[in-house]
């Protein structure tokens, strides 16, 4: 069975105007997102890897080419719900408890009361938060704020995840073990997810797709199909598979400089 294209994007580019002229964030992308994927996106600073997301959430938009998100316009795709956003950092309103937060979204929507106590009490189980609905987010580590954003975005439950760095400001310790859940969540869910990262070692250990990308203007100069198996234990990142992925990653990213 063919697997449905969630996102695809043809030719895209995008210039933003600025008073020292314009600047190139993306430019000729052509990519095919589908559904159920764990799609990285790595490269330097400025290359354009949270644009490129920012274009799917319809928070930017392109100045040519074209992108669809479940075959629909971003705007259209927005207003059926069909993502949820995490940012870099956890962005939870300290005068909110953690399920005052979670809930937020679902109140703009229109949910009633009765379903977003059940969607809340779902979501903080999906990212391990059983029973900390009542704290409040300085009561909570980084990472367990950080799980606590990713329940705000799955609480309406939207096919689609998009994140943007959310693990960057974490100590590898707590990285790593988001990083587990975050799997074991993806597989659980079977959710699509875009995925912006910095980091070589879990790009390659989340991903079944990785998208290198060069500086500005950001282009793609590989996409990376993972071989390595659904079932991933962090020691899997020791076997030559696993090296032999992150060596053409970084082989990718130093072609990308070949554009300066």
């Amino acid at each position: 069975m063919t697997a449905l294209p969630v996102v695809e994007a043809k030719g895209l580019d995008l210039t933003f105007q600025t008073n020292d002229g314009p600047v190139h964030a993306l430019k000729g992308v052509d990519l095919t997102i589908n559904k159920g994927d764990f799609v990285s996106f790595i490269g330097p600073s400025g290359c354009g890897k949270t644009t490129f997301l920012r274009v799917m959430a319809a928070l930017e938009h392109p100045t040519g080419g074209s992108i669809t998100v479940n075959g629909v316009s971003p705007d259209e795709a927005r207003k059926q719900r069909a993502y949820g956003y995490v940012f870099q950092h956890a962005g939870l309103y300290p005068w909110r408890t953690i399920a005052g937060n979670i809930k937020l979204p679902l109140e703009i929507m229109g949910f009633s009361k009765s379903e977003q106590q059940e969607r809340v009490e779902r979501v903080l189980k999906l990212v391990d938060l059983e029973g900390f609905g009542p704290k409040f987010p300085w009561q909570l580590s980084g990472g367990m704020q950080q799980r606590a954003s990713i329940a705000r975005a799955l609480a309406f439950d939207a096919d689609i995840l998009l994140m943007d760095e959310p693990f960057g400001a974490l100590d590898e310790i707590v990285r790593d073990h988001l990083n587990e859940q975050l799997l074991a969540l993806w597989d659980r869910t079977g959710k699509t997810i875009g995925f912006v990262t910095h980091s070589i070692p879990e790009a390659v250990y989340l991903s079944t797709k990785i998208v290198v990308m060069s500086p500005r203007p950001g282009r793609i100069t590989d996409v990376i199909e993972s071989t390595l198996p659904r079932e991933r234990p962090l020691d899997i990142r020791d076997t030559p598979e696993f090296l032999e992925i992150a060596h053409r990653v970084r082989e990718g990213l130093r072609a990308g400089h070949a554009y300066d």
